[in-house]
Parts: structure tokens; C-alpha cells; sequence
């Protein structure tokens, strides 16, 4: 059969159908917890009926999905091994997506159902590493090269610290709010069957969206990238490269090949690769265990010709064939990630020559990390229909769990604002936050500014969540990267 112009088995067709079904439902169950903090305030003040919050929060999360740039979509896709990103197409690669999807939607659900505002982004990074883990022992390759460690790193700095900025933020704002602000009916907790005040509405209606906006340009994009990750593996043809990519474009990538190459090969003029040492010299590179040498120039040299050579005297990336662009991408990949790599190291010579591979580094991201507008409207759709379903639950939790006394219009909105703006941060940055982590240690930070004392059974069942996420994950996404290798192999036989 075909689809997006390209032939596909019976059997690639099932497996793409059921991946992108899981990848929305991870989204879909992503709005039970995260979206629905973007809500909480405005519902549980009545600021907003829980019908029309979920519907403004949809929106504005929609927009949020649709203006953002992709960065932390790649960002977490790049956390996975090198070899399952490049063979995603292979039944290790859809195992990997079906333990990933699998073992974050039971750990979302399951926290959902007790009403704890858990992480997604935790979740998602933790059923990584578990594939990443199993990957490893099932090569017979060292722990140490199952994960991309200096990447885990940088996100799960993001993660740690965006919290505490939650934390201290939000308490500072409402102490600043408390000596500015000479409005009593602003630290009130809301009255049964009342709304607040028109100006109070209005502040904690824009604080709530700009929640929904600042979580569609983060949390959004994580679902993003795994479906990318699904249609790159199956469907090389149509999603490999950005087909739209202008001729002017393609000939100014090539141009910039060649000059890399040159340039790269100067490192090690006599090391001359083939393509396939090229290959393993740049994959085994970019495991966090890889080292620079003369030899990784001269794979850059090699792959960076390769490209050259594919878009020589090509106009449109459509003139290639499947399999080319498929491997096109490969190589792209390889050696931008590369370049990423030698230039946090500042392996280059000059500054001449790492802006030279800076600037073709990110030409090379143009055409191989884009996000189609139809997958943007898939993620926002679930998210958004994840939230109508499952948003009480947290609600309820941020708005009466976490204080021991019920939560002030003052509250919620420094809450909002800080929550908004610590997102909006990591989103610039390309790093994954989580959104439930940053709202609900805000609120606990209004709490102990305000003297209202926290409920410590609700404090601990939610570190309790945050501290047993990461490795109850790991343990899920490597027993169910294993499971998923028979489900491939069994499916790909029936069928």
C-alpha cells in the first residue's frame, strides 16, 4: 500500500499505525497530568467554568505546539543510542518506540490515578535510559555506551533545578505581591459558588495562559519528536528530509559540504575513510564514552563529501530516492551531531573554522529536524483532549492537597507566573522541564511564604513520585524494550 507517496509493506503499515497511536496517547495521558496544572487555578478559583478552561488551555497550548521551534523535541530524541536512532526502521528501532511510549503511559497513568502531579518529562527521560540500558547489555556494549550521558546531564540539570526556581520564585513573588498589592480580597482563598473579583479573573485568565502557551512549547514537543523519530523510520521517503527545502538551499548545502570536507580533511590529510569506517568512527564518536581524534575529522571529511555528492546537481530533495534520502539523513545526522560535539569540546583549530562547522552544522539541522504543521495539531489535539478527561484529579491536588489551607487568587497567579516564565526559559535553551514539577513546587513555595503549612502526606506522596519515577521507568523501559523485541518479531511474522 502507499502512504505520504510511499510504498509500504502490510506489516510497516501496522507498526506505523500502532506507534503513532501510543505516541498520541503518551500525549493524551500527558494532558491528565501537566496540562491539567495549566487549569488548576482558573477552575478551582472559578474563574473559568472547567469546560471553557479546558478549551482556552487547549488553544493556547495549540499555539504553544505550533510556534515552537522543535529544539527540545531533538533535544530529548538525541538522549537515545545513536545506533537505534539511525536504524529506527529496524525491529531493535520499533522496539525501542513501543518500550518508550508503553512504559511512560503505565507510570503517567498510574500516578494520574492516585492524583500525584508526577513528570512527564521524567517518565519519558527514565524509559529512555531503561532502552538505552538494555540496548547495551543486549549488544554486549558497556553501560556507559547505552546513553548519551552529557545530554542526560544537561536535562536532568533542567529538571533538578527548574523546580527549586518553582520553588523560591513563586515565594518571592507573592511577598513582593503582599507589600505591593493593598487588594485583601487578592489573599483570600476562593468562596463556594463565587467568582473573583473581574480584575483578579483576568489576572489568573492570562496567568493560565500562559501556562497553556509556555507547556505546548515545551511539554508539546516531546511527543513531537517521538513521532518524527515514528514516520523517519517507517516512511524515510517522505519525512527523512524537509522535501520543501528550496533549490537555492540544497545548492548552498552542497556548496558547504565540500568546503567542510576540505577543511576537516586537513586534520588528517593520509587518514582517507571509507564510507562504512566513517560511519562506525562517527557513531562510536557520539557514545558518551567517544574521543576526538584526527581519525573523527576524517570521518566528517568523508560523510560531509558523501552529502556533497548525493546534492550535486540536485534541485529538489524529491529527485532522490527513498533509500538516498534515507541515507542522506544518516550521514547528516552523524556529522552534525559530530560537530556539536567537537565544538563543546572546542576541538576546532580556529574560531574561523568552528563557525564555518557551526554555520553548516545548523544548515544540516534545517533539513533533517523539522516538525510537519499535521504532526503540531496531533499532539495538541491529545493533549488537549487528555486534559478535558483527567483534569480533576490534579486540580483537586494543587488547588486543596498541597497547603493546609485552600489555595489564594495571589497564590495561583505567582504560581502561574513563575511557572510560565521558568518554561518559557527552558524552551529558549532547547532543554525539557516539567511543567507539573515547576507549578506544583510553586504552590508549595506560596504556601510557606503565606504561613499556610503544608500537608506532609501530600508533600511526600509527591517526592515520594518525583524520587521513584526515574528508576521505576528505567526498570519499565528495559523490560519492555525486551518484550517489545518479540512483539516486532512475532508481528513482522504473522504478517
Amino acid at each position: 500500500m502507499e502512504l505520504f507517496g510511499q510504498n509500504v509493506t502490510a506489516a510497516s503499515a501496522t507498526f506505523l499505525f500502532i506507534a503513532l497511536l501510543l505516541a498520541l496517547m503518551f500525549e493524551f495521558v500527558n494532558g491528565f497530568h501537566d496540562t491539567a496544572n495549566a487549569v488548576a487555578t482558573v477552575i478551582y478559583t472559578h474563574s473559568l467554568r472547567s469546560s471553557a478552561a479546558v478549551v482556552w488551555s487547549g488553544c493556547w497550548n495549540l499555539i504553544g505546539v505550533l510556534t515552537s521551534t522543535g529544539a527540545v523535541a531533538f533535544s530529548v530524541v538525541s538522549l537515545l543510542p545513536v545506533e537505534l536512532v539511525l536504524n529506527v526502521g529496524s525491529t531493535a528501532g520499533f522496539a525501542m518506540v513501543f518500550a518508550l511510549l508503553i512504559s511512560a503511559i503505565i507510570w503517567n497513568v498510574g500516578t494520574w490515578y492516585f492524583g500525584l502531579p508526577a513528570s512527564s518529562s521524567h517518565t519519558l527521560i527514565g524509559s529512555i535510559m531503561g532502552v538505552g540500558v538494555a540496548n547495551a547489555l543486549m549488544a554486549g556494549h558497556p553501560l556507559t555506551e547505552g546513553i548519551n550521558w552529557s545530554q542526560v546531564q544537561s536535562v536532568f540539570s533542567a529538571l533538578i533545578f527548574s523546580p527549586i526556581l518553582g520553588f523560591v520564585g513563586s515565594a518571592l513573588l507573592l511577598l513582593v505581591a503582599k507589600a505591593a498589592i493593598k487588594r485583601p480580597e487578592l489573599f483570600e482563598p476562593p468562596t463556594e459558588g463565587s467568582q473573583p473579583p473581574a480584575w483578579v479573573r483576568g489576572l489568573l485568565i492570562l496567568t493560565c495562559t500562559g501556562v497553556s502557551f509556555a507547556h505546548g512549547s515545551n511539554d508539546g514537543q516531546k511527543g513531537m519528536g517521538l513521532l518524527m523519530l515514528i514516520l523517519i523510520g517507517i516512511l524515510p521517503g517522505a519525512f527523512a528530509l524537509q522535501l520543501g527545502t528550496s533549490q537555492d538551499s540544497i545548492t548552498s548545502l552542497a556548496k558547504q559540504s565540500r568546503a567542510i570536507s576540505i577543511q576537516m580533511q586537513a586534520h588528517a590529510p593520509k587518514a582517507l575513510l571509507t564510507q562504512d569506517a566513517a560511519n562506525k568512527e562517527l557513531s562510536s564518536f557520539l557514545k558518551s564514552s567517544g574521543k576526538a581524534s584526527d581519525t573523527t575529522f576524517a570521518a566528517i571529511a568523508a560523510k560531509s563529501s558523501d552529502i556533497a555528492a548525493h546534492l550535486g546537481g540536485t534541485t529538489d530533495f524529491r529527485q532522490l530516492s527513498n533509500s538516498d534520502r534515507s541515507l542522506v539523513r544518516r550521514d547528516m545526522y552523524l556529522v552534525s551531531d559530530s560537530i556539536v560535539k567537537l565544538d563543546k569540546k572546542k576541538k576546532f583549530d580556529n574560531k574561523a573554522e568552528d563557525k564555518a562547522a557551526v554555520k553548516y552544522q545548523k544548515s544540516l539541522d534545517k533539513v533533517t529536524k523539522f516538525i510537519p504543521a499535521w504532526v503540531k495539531f496531533a499532539v495538541a489535539l491529545a493533549l488537549g483532549f487528555g486534559t478535558m478527561v483527567g483534569w480533576k484529579r490534579i486540580v483537586v491536588t494543587v488547588g486543596e492537597k498541597i497547603g493546609k489551607e485552600h489555595l489564594t487568587y495571589a497564590q495561583g497567579a505567582s504560581a502561574e507566573l513563575v511557572a510560565m516564565s521558568t518554561i518559557g526559559l527552558a524552551t529558549s535553551l532547547g532543554l525539557p522541564v516539567s511543567t507539573t514539577h515547576v507549578l506544583s513546587s510553586g504552590i508549595a513555595g506560596t504556601m510557606a511564604a503565606n504561613g499556610s503549612g503544608l500537608q506532609s502526606e501530600t508533600m511526600r506522596n509527591i517526592i515520594l513520585a518525583w524520587v521513584l519515577t526515574l528508576p521505576v521507568c528505567v526498570l519499565l523501559g528495559a523490560s519492555t524494550f525486551a518484550a517489545a523485541i518479540y512483539f516486532v518479531l512475532h508481528m513482522a511474522h504473522v504478517h
